[in-house]
């Protein structure tokens, strides 16, 4: 695989350095070295022609370009729109082009994940626990960096999860547990007998864990994410959990049947925009799909799967109740239950949001379905 380049000129002589972006996009095609005498509104003008600004001044000055040039972004004026979808396509569209914008303010890193600028932070470990190591200098952006840097304070520092009466530490790139409501449907609902259990898509494993305490003698948490699989070893076995639960790198389904399978897929049936959104967005519910199309051959005579799901797709008309009814029904399945809960996140009660009409209605619910 051919690693990608950024090139620009300094000094007059031409220079190339690996290219990093988590995002997947791709280097910016020209690149002008810039510094503490730069402007934020001509700032601004470059990164909106698609220029990327290679950093050589103070790295706090720059941090403080960056917000300048937010503030200009988020100015811009929305259109009006007639409907959820196209205010949530409308939505999508502004956050592609803002994060396109932003992320043309680069940073130098030399080989081991330096940033050789003044007042830079150390941020060589949050980097390489990202990344891994970084045999050679490279060039990133610093809206990058400075996410990175701030989901290794949260991986530090962990997410308190009531119903464990503990923390999991969600590593970088992996869906963090920050919306609880979900976590409660499943540490409440009640559990039908049997001692094995499925958790698929199982990301920090926090939903693994819920299961394996509440008494499920034996868990097996699949994933396909290298990330999310070294997260959820981790974080069970910081819980005391890596006996009782096994993680496998499997597409969806290990082999067996077992009384409970639990999926938390991705709540959205979109395309994503980058790597990072794979766990929020899910094109054409092919998660959601493979999960209702192979779930009745791993269950036992009696036992159940159990579904997490919001219903923002269909207040946002992305997906209709009925669309979700006909894929469970076509699955050879039939719903045992619904348990709803409302989300208690802020977003929910944000009304500057442009999708608070939808996020304000949302429900989201655990599904206990079985053979039909």
């Amino acid at each position: 695989m051919t690693v990608p380049e950024i090139r620009w000129e300094e000094n007059q002589t031409p220079h190339a350095a690996r290219w990093r972006s988590e995002s997947g996009a791709a280097p910016p095609k020209r690149v002008v070295v810039a510094d503490d005498t730069m402007t934020a509104d001509m700032a601004y003008r470059q990164a909106c022609e698609g220029v990327g600004l290679l950093w050589r001044g103070d790295f706090q000055n720059a941090r403080q370009l960056l917000q300048a040039i937010t503030r200009r972004v988020d100015k811009r004026p929305r259109k009006p729109v007639d409907s959820l979808l196209d205010a949530f396509n409308q939505h999508r569209q502004i956050q592609s082009q803002r994060a396109r914008i932003l992320g043309m303010l680069l940073i130098p890193f030399d080989a081991g994940h330096g940033i050789p600028l003044r007042r830079a932070p150390d941020a060589r470990l949050a980097c390489e626990e990202a990344h891994g190591p970084a045999a050679e200098p490279y060039v990133a952006s610093l809206r990058e960096l400075l996410g990175l840097i701030g989901a290794f304070e949260w991986r530090k520092k962990g997410v308190e999860i009531p119903a464990l009466n503990a923390r999991i530490h969600p590593h970088y790139g992996v869906f963090s547990p920050l919306r609880g409501e979900y976590v409660d449907l499943v540490a409440r609902t009640p559990m039908p007998r049997g001692s094995v259990a499925f958790d698929i898509g199982t990301g920090t494993g926090v939903l693994a864990a819920v299961i394996a305490r509440r008494g499920g003698k034996r868990v097996i948490a699949t994933d396909t994410d290298p990330r999310a699989l070294a997260c959820a070893r981790e974080n069970l076995e910081r819980l005391g959990l890596s006996k009782q639960v096994d993680v496998e790198e499997t597409d969806l389904f290990p082999e067996g049947r077992v009384s409970l399978i639990v999926c938390n897929p991705p709540w959205l049936p979109a395309r994503p925009s980058s790597p990072v959104e794979h766990a929020v967005y899910d094109p054409d519910s092919r998660m959601l799909r493979g999960f209702l199309n192979g779930l009745a051959a791993h269950l036992t005579p009696n036992g159940e799967g159990w579904l997490i799901l919001s219903d923002l797709a269909e207040h946002l008309g992305l997906r209709s109740r009925e669309a979700l009814l006909e894929m469970i029904s076509q699955a050879g399945l039939q719903v045992i239950e619904r348990i709803d809960t409302r989300p208690t996140h802020g977003r929910a009660q944000d009304a500057s949001d442009p999708l608070h009409a939808a996020r304000s209605k949302e429900v989201t619910s655990l599904w206990r379905l079985g053979a039909a």
